[in-house]
């Protein structure tokens, strides 16, 4: 049993654990993520509870249905089943309407600063930001400007809408953090409907909440973000009972590249011939190097579970696909 499993065990809400993978569709998964999707089907499957699988769709300018397609493939060739399949973008209206709330309760603002400003006046993780001139805007005009965001009046790049929280604060996530930004791109799902996106440190809280989940399991990385998690929910006026984060140790592996931003650069510049090349470390590229889904499924069973960043050898995943 990992410290996930005895946390929630520890908490005794087993009868009401619902989780959920929340992949970006902006590339294939890859054997990093087969950890994740381990560890939240795997308990669901163990205790027979409902796992979702979420595509936080909050970017269209990187999104396409065929990396969803082919998400949905992997994880159902490793063996799980969601639950039931949603999209952040189904909640677009409810995290507007979140969003409005906090404006009216003065905990955020529409800010036209440059990203040049918001960086050069967000200060160091050694001294304190200074607070953005638009941050003295009334409520009313907020509102006003918040919506004709939404509406398409003003270009991309010209208006977001941040946190009030404190900018002078030691964790420089809390430093008025973005919420929504203006994208000028056709969505794969609202079309043109929604001119105005919400970042994920905003989404990702919220569409937990809405879908009921009672452990967000993320990695350590977003351990620093837990803080605006918790804020944002705290302050949406929600009723019924937050979900809750907990940190796991991300997946490493010796000679082999995990970032997918840098597997998309070698997808795009003709290193590799597409996201299931069979040198690519993707779960596809995987699968028709020969690996099997038992194969993967047991490595990430001994890898485990922990808080402890570390470097597996390659030579273990070989291992599991001999055996």
């Amino acid at each position: 049993m990992n410290f996930i499993e005895e946390k929630i065990i520890e908490k005794g809400n087993i009868d009401k654990l619902t989780l959920r993978f929340p992949p970006e569709p902006n590339g294939y998964l890859h054997i990093g993520h087969a950890k994740s999707i381990c560890l939240n089907f795997g308990l669901a499957e163990k205790y027979n509870r409902p796992c979702n699988l979420r595509f936080d769709d909050t970017n269209p300018i990187t999104e396409d249905t065929n990396f969803v397609n082919s998400i949905i493939e992997d994880i159902e060739w490793l063996g799980y089943k969601p639950a039931n399949i949603f999209y952040t973008s189904d909640y677009f209206e409810f995290l507007y309407d979140c969003a409005v709330t906090l404006i009216k309760k003065g905990l955020a603002y529409v800010d036209d600063s440059s990203s040049e400003e918001i960086a050069n006046l967000k200060g160091t993780p050694t001294s304190p930001g200074k607070d953005s001139p638009y941050k003295s805007r009334t409520v009313e005009e907020n509102l006003d400007l918040f919506n004709r965001m939404r509406l398409g009046e003003f270009k991309e790049g010209t208006k977001i809408l941040r946190a009030n929280i404190d900018m002078t604060s030691p964790n420089m996530i809390l430093r008025d953090p973005v919420l929504y930004r203006i994208i000028e791109k056709t969505h794969h799902r609202t079309g043109d409907t929604w001119k105005i996106y919400p970042m994920y440190d905003f989404a990702h809280p919220l569409s937990d909440y809405k879908e009921g989940i009672t452990d967000s399991l993320c990695t350590l990385e977003f351990e620093v973000h837990r803080p605006l998690y918790m804020w944002v929910l705290e302050n949406c006026d929600l009723s019924n009972s937050l979900p809750e984060e907990t940190e796991f140790a991300r997946l490493n592996i010796d000679y082999t590249v995990m970032s997918k931003r840098k597997l998309k650069r070698l997808v795009e510049e003709n290193y590799v011939d597409g996201w299931d090349d069979p040198r690519m470390p993707t779960i596809s590229g995987l699968r028709r190097r020969g690996y099997t889904p038992e194969s993967i499924r047991n490595f990430c069973d001994i890898v485990g579970i922990t808080k402890k960043e570390s470097v597996i050898s390659y030579l273990l995943l070989e291992e599991c696909l001999r055996k």
